[in-house]
């Protein structure tokens, strides 16, 4: 079993239209307070392979962990890793309602198969994902803007055996990038990206269009209280705990993006860039980089994995 999960407070939107036509995954969306309820109910009546997670079951099942994430915010999204997990999916998707699939999507998975892949060896301590694109004047959210000088220092070594435990596809049009090169270039990006690839450092993915392993679960998750770090320093303390997992992939979603205030979004990825480094280099400590209750967030978040 292959499962699809998202959080939204919007109507069904045209991506998430598209993710349920996908027969062969389930899809689960997380609602919230701002959710319509009753449109996600009508697309249950609809779909067979929809599965709309109400507030009102997330709090009788998950009580604890829902209450300290709290309401109207996107990290309520693992309840819907859980909620999967649990269901007995191999696979997870994590994806956003404004990615729109392209035909190909979730055609091609490398996950949970041991493939060879371009390496790119780097000098900086990161690896950022774009930096080897035709998009290289982009970086990744999350990519630590301590080693941007640097990021470009990279070499193709070739083709490497890789045991594929998380499977970042990439995504055109206006893309959930870091906030300050969203500024600078306000960009409607075409990637092209010929076969997947991955490096010998760490490096940042999202949880935007992302297909993970039953395996690195309970490891992953998107984390409360950090700000738009939820995601980016998630995937870093999986990479700990599962390293040389990651590969990169062309894109498979555009992102038509919903609206979003650009300062508001670098306020949140401020965390980031104060501390996101000194997570990297001390991830054996990583819950010392958390707020209080965001280290209380994911004990709870392990034990609730069957």
């Amino acid at each position: 079993m292959k499962a699809i999960v998202s959080t939204t407070i919007n109507k069904p939107t045209e991506a998430t239209l598209k993710f349920c036509w996908q027969s062969d995954w389930i899809m689960i969306m997380v609602g919230d307070k701002k959710t319509p309820h009753d449109d996600y109910f009508q697309l249950e009546k609809r779909f067979s392979n929809f599965k709309y997670l109400h507030p009102d079951e997330q709090e009788k099942k998950y009580k604890k962990i829902s209450d300290i994430i709290g309401w109207n915010c996107i990290q309520r999204r693992p309840l819907g890793y859980i909620e999967a997990y649990n269901m007995g999916a191999e696979i997870i998707a994590t994806v956003d309602d404004d990615n729109i699939p392209y035909d190909d999507w979730g055609k091609n998975l490398l996950v949970n198969k041991t493939v060879n892949v371009n390496l790119y060896e780097c000098d900086a301590e990161v690896f950022d994902p774009l930096s080897i694109t035709n998009q290289s004047h982009l970086w990744h959210r999350g990519y630590p803007i301590d080693l941007l000088k640097t990021r470009h220092n990279v070499n193709k070594k070739g083709k490497v055996k890789r045991k594929v435990l998380i499977q970042a596809d990439l995504w055109d049009g206006d893309p959930d990038i870091d906030a300050m090169a969203r500024l600078t270039y306000r960009p409607s990006v075409r990637f092209d990206v010929d076969s997947p690839y991955c490096s010998n450092k760490i490096s940042p993915f999202n949880s935007q269009n992302t297909f993970i392993s039953r395996e690195v679960f309970p490891h992953y998750v998107v984390l409360p209280h950090v700000g738009r770090m939820d995601d980016i320093w998630g995937g870093y303390i999986a990479q700990y705990y599962y390293p040389d997992s990651v590969v990169y992939s062309k894109p498979t979603v555009c992102q038509v993006r919903n609206e979003h205030d650009i300062i508001t979004d670098l306020e949140k990825e401020i965390i980031g860039y104060r501390y996101t480094l000194d997570l990297i280099n001390d991830l054996a400590n990583y819950k010392n980089y958390l707020p209080d209750r965001t280290k209380v967030f994911v004990d709870e978040y392990r034990k609730a994995f069957k």
